[in-house]
């Protein structure tokens, strides 16, 4: 038998693949309000917020989040601090600032219009090449090739199965191969779907990939802080650093730590013993 790096899949087998995963979403396709528009913005929210929170947890906050902010003009002039509170339980609040200074570029630059190009996309703040591409896909319906968690376990459930420490390069022309290129859209709500499905029926076949990690524990950990910070900001702005110190009950050192890491990312405003949001 042939590698996957040179095995070709026949017609015979692309169709096989795509009536397995077309039969299953449409018995068991999850309606999501964010397939359920074709406005540019709104799914650009959706797959910032989908980056690293889980379908579940988006479905809580993505209503009121949109209803706040119905446009990227609505983001970019919106205070940090409304974005903020709105963001609060998607956690990696990065994203959040990430997501209204790539709003504001797009404002400026694009006339409100999200760009039609993943190399103009992938140059915003916190969209790497597959958030690019997912946003192209389901914004605009065009065929391009991207892998996510739950596309990469399908793929190497039905392909890739017998081997390990898979790079991604080794997907991709399978991925690009199966392709549904008239609905590329759909095809990948199915392929997501699909994969979701794996998760629950089968050993997870994402440790066989060479990009797998194992989520790091939350409770303790500089994340966990950053957000705690953020929050008694939203409880109290300007907050001093005392304060702080007091209600976290930490190192010192590391709280001062966290706090320039913060400022740094331009989450916060460090002013002698004041900390703010900006």
């Amino acid at each position: 038998m042939k590698s996957a790096m040179t095995r070709k899949l026949n017609q015979k087998e692309i169709q096989a693949f795509q009536t397995t995963i077309w039969d299953y979403y449409h018995t068991n396709g999850r309606k999501l309000p964010w397939r359920e528009t074709s406005n540019p913005y709104l799914i650009f929210v959706s797959e910032v917020m989908l980056q690293q929170t889980l379908v579940p947890t988006v479905l809580k906050k993505y209503p009121a989040f949109i209803s706040r902010f119905p446009t990227f003009q609505d983001l970019a002039e919106a205070p940090f601090s409304d974005l903020l509170r709105l963001w609060k339980g998607l956690g990696y609040n990065r994203r959040a600032l990430n997501l209204q200074k790539s709003s504001q570029i797009i404002v400026e630059k694009f006339n409100g219009e999200l760009p039609r190009t993943v190399e103009e996309l992938d140059e915003l703040p916190g969209i790497g090449n597959a958030t690019a591409c997912s946003i192209i896909a389901f914004a605009f319906n065009l065929p391009v090739v991207f892998i996510e968690t739950n596309i990469r376990r399908v793929y190497i459930h039905h392909f890739l199965n017998q081997k390990d420490n898979i790079p991604d390069s080794e997907i991709i022309p399978f991925v690009e191969k199966t392709l549904d290129t008239k609905n590329v859209r759909e095809w990948y709500w199915a392929l997501m779907d699909y994969g979701s499905y794996l998760a629950k029926i089968v050993p997870n076949p994402n440790r066989k990939s060479r990009h797998y990690n194992r989520q790091s524990t939350f409770a303790g950990s500089d994340r966990q802080i950053r957000g705690q910070i953020l929050s008694l900001l939203l409880e109290s702005n300007p907050y001093s650093k005392k304060k702080i110190m007091k209600s976290l009950n930490q190192d010192p050192d590391r709280i001062t730590e966290i706090l320039m890491d913060l400022e740094k990312d331009h989450m916060i405003k460090i002013k002698g013993s004041r900390i703010e949001l900006p």
